[in-house]
Formats: structure tokens, C-alpha cells, sequence
């Protein structure tokens, strides 16, 4: 008996499969293609059980549709531009090119090394100027159309190193580097008009029949379409200045007590000019600017503000109100002011609360005024309006009705639709980025860099201080450029673009990686996309899932593609845990994988990360569990080198041609077929990997089982119906069965664990390998079992066990259920007073 030595497959097959092309394709029409993608990868150094997992999961879809006959597009690249390798060449000295390459071809020969079927001619690298090109030429294309524009907005700003900080680079509120307080300042910045497709980005996932719930509500909220009004605030003693505030609740607008105003709003500033303490005033205001903006965003932070000595006007009551500033209401949220209602919002009552603001009851369930003295939280519910001048008395949503239309009447306010999606800030002030296209002409303002100039390429800064401005912007022959109108002094754009512009297209690219005119060929998308399963993590589920539909927006708007949604079929796997915690370098927690790799091989690895957990959920990483999966793929070599001699070659009917099966052989073919279709429908339909994988192991019991009951032959055979060896008889009858059975074990194996099940192919005769074979077919009669097992109820309780024929009638089913020992032990001296058969699966009997 051979031995299994992993390490020698792995390096075998990796090279027969580089040497031979096996996994590049070309688009072909006459053939029906499945295009199966994994969220490409930041090239951090190393890979790490994240991206095994990932990675794994989408090779089990691509291999398994191969052998289901599709032409299987399954590409890899790297999302290589980004702040960590500049954050490393300011730190260490390492520029973001080299960092970046070098991390690239580790991390390349870690996933060959997997053994996983990518498409290696068609890898791409976002840093790659041919492909950032493109950024630039759908930059201009989209500033041609009004969706790429500029304005002003704010940014994190150190004061000491005299540049912008990305948030990433902010720790509670001071600079990464030098420590000093972070201030906000307000930049010019360039924008993708996202909010161009609002509702259609909202409307349409509906239509994402196959993406998980979650991901669908997160993005629904992203987008956050709400339906209210618009109401004007004048400001006390300056009635033209007027505060805009949105409300989805405008009948609660006579309980507004005061009015918040974010820290980022306009009037801010004005205000702070004209206060007794102009210095105090801005250096409050620029504390909430500097907060954690996710934790203000979400309301997690402590709730804070100060009043700033001014009042506006309730345009409904006509009192005056305090305006105040407050650290949880964003600038660019909205309006960035807020009309608080005490009684019926629970942020503004704990703010209330906190500072002693007014509060007061405008609605109430039954219509009868309430006082606020005995609230402990707000009633946000709808009802009857109280104290409501002419409008009490009215259900909530009559009142909104009359309240916009008097709003509207008086100039005052109007019925609107809101959105918490707002326009893309894509500029960054970093250096390893997509250059932005654009030029500044103090004749012609802001020119595109013509179409035939491109790409802008990145000039290659030596040192990396992290201070002052833009690294580009101290390149003058990079800056310094000639105006493409007037031939005039101009200056380039020294931003490069949010790497999240890089990720939102490169699934289409890989369509067509390779072309110098145009991002794609029209033809060759059509073919290939949409991508029809794509997967990665959830923590992406909103701005990358969000900004690659909006992409394919654009990409039909100018032409390029025929759909509006760029992935069919989404699937969000678990993370990977060890000791409770996700791994991480910091954690100390981190498992190598290459270190796993060399002591059991690349299949191991692949097939304990794909039994453990299903998918969606996370896994809790344990060396035990890796070693279970060596030994059983160790147990499976050992069953087809017992075999191999006696089942490879020709002249093996099939067992359909055999009509003196035993009962022995017979619950082999019905274990394998039932095996076929289980394992189908985990992987294609319901991608439960790890059930397929447990369908596997009881086929392998079941095989050694069968083994160790049946006297196995030599390799020689006879034509009659037995076949002698060493004076011991095997049935013909055996050898068909167990080949049948094999070999589909075999062709189900090599998704998860393609390294030995070519071996195995191999060992069995077969001289193509299995990315030419046919994925095994299952007969749903010999898949059918002779006999089940139905459990008896006694009361909801399991009492008893039967075992009959599967055609079984239900009365005669409910007869021997009851006849059943075990049940009658709980039925005697009672009175039977209902016997249920459920579906042939359980029969419940009630007794009294």
C-alpha cells in the first residue's frame, strides 16, 4: 500500500496545472459560463485564514461547475493601492511600490500553494497603470456627464504637520504621528454624484433575490429614503438668516423645544463670529468636530452640547427657542440641524434630560393632554395631538397632511423626500493612489487631461514625511504642467482617488483584462457578466457592495455594459476565530497558513475550513479539527489504493447493466447515489459546504464497511459471472458497484481537495485529469431507500422506532406504529384518541 505524503501531491499538480493552462478560458457562446469571484485581496504580506476560507469556498463553486460543463471564468487580482503602505513608507522608510510588489508575490505563491483555480493570465493590480488608467478615464467621462463635480468639505486637519489625516489616521482625536489635537478645516473636494441614483439603487434590491437579507437591509438603511418635510427656522432678531431642519414627524413640531445645530453646519460659524467669546466658542465646536464620527454617526457617544446664547423662532408656535450645538447631529446629515422634540424622540429626551431643556407632550394615545413630568423615555409612537393650536385633535397622520399643506401656504416649509446616502467624497491628499485627471487654469478653471494624455501616471516620490501637503503637490515638474486649451501656466490635481474607486470595477475588467482602448470590450462583458457568485465578507456589505452598483450605473449609462446589477448571487462568509477573537497580528492569534500547509498539505487545510462551519457562519479555529481532516482524506487514499487494482481499466460494466445486485450491494449504490444528490444540492443550490462534506464521510464509512465484508480480488478478471483470485471469489457484481462508488467519491472530492483526488483519478486509470471530467450524475429510483426509519410520538414524546418500506400505505403505517412494543408500553389501558401520519416522516399518536 502506498503512502499519502500530501506535500509531494501538492507540488505535482500545482506545476501540471501551471504547465498545462488547465483554468484559463476565453468567452465561447456555444457554452453556458459561470463567473465566480472572490473579493480580491489587499496585499498585506501575508494571507492569512480569512482569505483561505474565502478563497476555498468560491474554488469548491468554480471546480464543481466546471465538471458541471460551464466555461468557468475565476480570476484573481489585488487591491494594491491604499493608506497601509503609505503609513508604511512614512514609518519605516519602505516606499509603497516596493512594499506593495513584494507583498504581492508572497502572498501569490501562498494561494497557488492552496492549489486554488484561478485564472493567473488574467491577474491585475490596481497600482498597474494600465489599469488605473481607466480610473481616470471614467473620472473624466463621469465629470463630462455632471456625476464627477467639486465643493468644499471637511477633513481632519494637524495643525503641527500642516497635512490632512485620513480618519484611519485619528486616534481619540489626535494625530497618529505627532499626537497633536486634530482640527477640522473645510478643503475643496471632488465628488461622485451617487445620490444620481438614489432610488434606483434603493428600488433595485428588491430585486437581489439572491443575496442575503442582511446585507440588503444594511444597504436599505445606507441609503435611508425618508418622506417628511422641510421647515424654516428663522433665527431671533435676524429673521432672514433661517435654519432648514428635516422632519419625518412634523406633527410633533409644537413639542419642538430647541433646536440643534451639528458642529460642521454653516451658521456655525457665523454664530461663534458674533458670541461674547468668539476663541471658547470655536474651540467647543471644534471638540465635537474632532469625535469619533462613526460613534457619532451611530449615537454611541456621549451625548454633549452647549448652548450658544441664540434662539430661533418655531415657525409653528412662534416661540422662541434655544439654539444649541450638539456633538451627535452631523453637519452633513440632513440639514445638519435637528428640531428637537423631547417628548417624541429618545435622543433629544436624554439630551433634554441631561441639561435640563424643556420638555412637553404633543401627542398622546387617547387625545387628552399629559404632562412630561413622569416620562422616562419618549413616546415616539403615533396618536391624537395635543396642545397643538388647530391642529389637535387630528390623528398623526392627518396632522402631517394639514401641517405641510399650511407649511407650504405659508412659506415656511414643503413636503420633501430625503436620502442618508450622500455624494461620494473621493478625493484623498495621500500619494499611493489613482491620480486625479484634472487640471487648474486660472483662464479656462478646471480642464480634464485630454483623453489621448492618459494615464497620468504616479511620479515616484523617494521620501515619505507625512507632513505638509500632498505628496504629489511637492513634485513641481509633475505639478507644473501646460493648460490643454490654452496652452496656458497650469497646475495639476495633486489628489489621488479613494481606493474604494478601484475596487468598484475591476470584476468587469477582468472580463477583459488585457484591452489598451477602452476599460472593457462591450462583447466580452456581455458574455461574462454579471458575476454570478461573488463572495466576501460582511463588514463590506455597504460602501464597496453600494459604490460597485453605482458603478455598473455609470458603466450602462456610457455603454459599456447591458445590466444595472454586477452580481447575481452574493454570499457573506463567517469570520475566522481563534481562542473567541478574530485573528489578527495585534491578537497575537494569528494561525499561518503556511505553516499548516507543510505539515498537512494544502487539501487538509481546505477541507477543515470548509467542514467546521457553514459558510455565513464564523469558525473557531482548532488544530484538533485540522488533523481530523488529514486523517480522513488519509482513510480515503487508503480505501482507493486497497481498491485500485481491482476497479481501474476498461471492461467494468456499469452497475445498471447488473440485475443480481445484493442486498449488501444494493444499500452501497442507494448510499452513493443519495450521496451524489445530497452533495449537488449542498454545493449548487443551498452552499452548505459543510454538509457536503459530512455526505462524503458516511459514503466513505459506508465504503469500508462494504470493504471489510466482502472479499476483494486481484487484478485480474474472467468473463463469467464471478471473477477467482488466489482461490477466493469476488462477485462481478461488487466490482461495479464499488468502482461506481469510488469513482464518484472521488469526482465530489475535488472541489475541496483537488490535489489528491487527481492523484486518485489517476491511481483509478483515468489518463485526463479532472478539470476534463464529468461531475457525477445521481438515478433518484436507486437514490430512493427501500426501507426508512419512522419515529412514534406518544404525547410529543418519541416512545418508538419503525422501520418499513417507503411506499409504506398510512393506514398500514399507523397499524404497525402502533403495534410498535415501545409505543404500546404508553398506549396501554388508554384510550387512543388521535393517531397523526405526517407525511410518512413521524406519526404522532394522542392518548388519554
Amino acid at each position: 500500500m502506498s503512502d499519502y505524503k500530501p506535500q509531494d501531491l501538492d507540488k505535482k499538480w500545482q506545476q501540471r496545472w501551471a504547465s498545462s493552462h488547465a483554468f484559463e478560458v476565453e468567452a465561447d457562446p456555444s457554452r453556458p459560463k459561470f463567473y465566480c469571484l472572490e473579493m480580491f485581496a489587499y496585499p498585506s504580506g501575508h494571507a492569512h485564514m480569512g482569505h483561505v476560507r474565502n478563497y476555498s469556498i468560491g474554488d469548491v463553486l468554480a471546480r464543481t461547475k466546471r465538471m458541471r460543463g460551464y466555461n468557468v471564468l475565476h480570476p484573481f487580482g489585488w487591491d494594491a493601492f491604499g493608506l497601509p503602505a503609505e503609513n508604511a513608507a512614512i514609518k519605516n522608510g519602505v516606499h509603497p511600490e516596493q512594499s506593495t510588489r513584494g507583498n504581492i508575490a508572497h502572498m501569490t505563491g501562498q494561494l497557488q500553494r492552496l492549489g486554488i483555480s484561478y485564472d493567473w493570465h488574467r491577474e491585475l493590480a490596481t497600482c498597474d497603470v494600465e489599469y488605473y488608467k481607466w480610473n481616470q478615464w471614467l473620472f473624466i467621462k463621469m465629470f463630462e456627464r455632471g456625476l464627477a463635480y467639486r465643493r468644499k468639505s471637511s477633513v481632519n486637519w494637524c495643525p503641527v504637520d500642516n497635512t490632512v489625516l485620513a480618519n484611519e489616521q485619528v486616534v481619540d482625536g489626535r494625530c497618529w504621528r505627532c499626537g497633536s489635537v486634530v482640527e477640522t478645516r473645510d478643503l475643496e473636494q471632488w465628488f461622485f454624484r451617487i445620490t444620481t441614483y438614489s432610488d434606483e439603487l434603493l428600488d433595485a434590491t428588491s430585486e437581489l433575490k439572491h443575496w442575503p437579507e442582511q446585507v440588503l437591509t444594511m444597504q436599505r438603511n445606507w441609503i435611508g429614503r425618508s418622506e417628511g418635510a422641510r421647515v424654516s427656522f428663522a433665527v431671533e432678531g435676524d429673521a432672514a438668516t433661517k435654519i432648514d431642519v428635516f422632519t419625518t414627524r412634523i406633527d410633533t413640531i409644537f413639542g419642538a423645544m430647541f433646536v440643534l445645530l451639528g458642529p460642521e453646519h454653516p451658521l456655525v460659524g457665523q454664530l461663534a463670529e458674533k458670541s461674547a467669546d468668539p476663541a471658547g466658542f470655536r474651540k467647543r465646536v471644534q471638540t465635537f468636530r474632532t469625535q469619533d464620527r462613526a460613534a457619532r454617526i451611530s449615537g454611541e457617544i456621549e451625548k454633549e452640547g452647549f448652548d450658544t446664547g441664540f434662539r430661533a423662532v418655531n415657525p409653528f408656535t412662534n416661540e422662541s427657542v434655544p439654539i444649541w450645538v450638539a456633538n451627535f447631529v452631523l453637519g452633513d446629515y440632513g440639514t445638519g440641524a435637528v428640531m428637537a422634540v423631547p417628548a417624541h424622540d429618545q435622543r433629544d429626551f436624554e439630551f433634554a434630560r441631561k441639561f435640563n431643556l424643556p420638555i412637553r407632550v404633543v401627542i398622546t394615545p387617547d387625545g387628552r393632554p399629559k404632562s412630561s413630568d413622569g416620562l422616562t423615555e419618549a413616546a415616539d409612537a403615533y396618536g391624537i395631538l395635543v396642545e397643538s393650536g388647530e391642529f389637535s385633535g387630528l390623528s398623526s397622520e392627518d396632522a402631517q397632511k394639514k401641517m405641510v399643506a399650511a407649511a407650504r401656504a405659508r412659506g415656511i416649509g414643503e413636503a420633501t423626500v430625503q436620502y442618508r446616502l450622500k455624494d461620494w467624497g473621493i478625493s484623498r491628499q495621500r500619494y499611493w493612489g489613482t491620480p486625479i485627471p484634472m487640471i487648474y487654469c486660472e483662464k479656462d478653471g478646471i480642464v480634464p487631461v485630454p483623453l489621448d494624455q492618459l494615464p497620468v501616471e504616479l511620479p515616484k516620490v523617494i521620501e515619505f514625511t507625512g507632513k505638509g501637503e500632498s505628496p504629489l503637490a511637492q513634485v513641481p515638474e509633475f505639478v507644473n504642467v501646460r493648460c490643454p486649451k490654452c496652452d496656458g501656466p497650469a497646475r495639476r490635481e495633486t489628489d489621488t482617488m479613494d481606493t474604494f474607486v478601484d475596487s468598484s470595477w475591476y470584476f468587469y475588467r477582468f472580463a477583459d483584462p488585457r484591452n489598451s482602448a477602452l476599460p472593457v470590450d462591450p462583447a466580452k462583458v456581455k458574455y461574462w457578466l454579471p458575476v454570478d457568485f461573488y463572495i466576501g465578507g460582511v463588514e463590506h456589505a455597504i460602501l464597496h457592495l453600494i459604490y460597485s452598483r453605482f458603478f455598473a450605473r455609470v458603466f450602462r449609462d456610457l455603454g459599456l455594459v447591458d445590466h444595472s446589477e454586477p452580481f447575481t448571487q452574493l454570499l457573506t462568509q463567517g469570520m475566522v476565530l481563534k481562542d473567541g477573537a478574530v485573528m489578527s497580528k495585534s491578537k497575537g492569534n494569528v494561525v499561518d497558513p503556511d505553516a499548516m500547509m507543510q505539515k498537512y498539505g494544502a487539501d487538509a487545510l481546505r477541507l477543515y475550513v470548509m467542514f467546521v462551519a457553514p459558510p455565513e457562519k464564523e469558525v473557531e479555529w482548532t488544530d484538533a479539527g485540522l488533523e481530523g481532516s488529514y486523517r480522513f482524506l488519509a482513510r480515503v487514499w487508503r480505501l482507493v489504493d486497497h481498491w485500485n487494482e481491482t476497479i481501474a481499466g476498461e471492461g467494468i460494466d456499469s452497475p445498471d447493466g447488473c440485475e443480481t445486485l445484493n442486498a449488501a450491494e444494493k444499500a452501497v449504490r442507494r448510499k452513493t447515489h443519495d450521496t451524489i444528490r445530497r452533495v449537488t444540492a449542498d454545493i449548487e443550490q443551498r452552499q452548505q459546504l459543510n454538509t457536503a462534506v459530512s455526505a462524503m464521510m458516511e459514503l466513505v464509512n459506508a465504503l469500508y464497511a462494504f470493504s471489510e465484508s466482502t472479499v476483494t480480488g486481484g487484478p485480474s478478471r474472467r468473463s463469467d459471472e464471478d471473477v477467482e483470485h488466489a482461490g477466493q471469489v469476488e462477485r462481478k457484481e461488487t466490482i461495479c458497484v464499488v468502482r461506481e462508488a469510488i469513482e464518484a467519491l472521488v469526482l465530489m472530492l475535488a472541489p475541496f481537495a483537488p490535489h489528491i483526488a487527481e492523484e486518485m483519478w489517476e491511481m483509478l486509470g483515468n489518463s485526463t485529469g479532472l478539470t476534463h471530467a464529468t461531475w457525477p450524475s445521481f438515478n433518484a429510483d436507486v437514490a430512493r431507500a427501500d426501507e426508512v426509519v419512522i419515529p412514534v410520538q406518544v404525547n410529543g414524546k418519541v416512545r418508538g422506532r419503525v422501520t418499513v418500506p417507503t411506499d409504506i400505505a398510512d393506514d398500514e403505517l399507523q397499524r404497525v406504529a402502533l403495534a410498535d412494543p415501545g409505543v404500546q408500553a404508553h398506549t396501554d389501558g388508554k384510550t387512543v384518541k388521535k393517531v397523526v401520519v405526517a407525511k410518512g416522516r413521524l406519526v404522532s399518536v394522542v392518548v388519554q
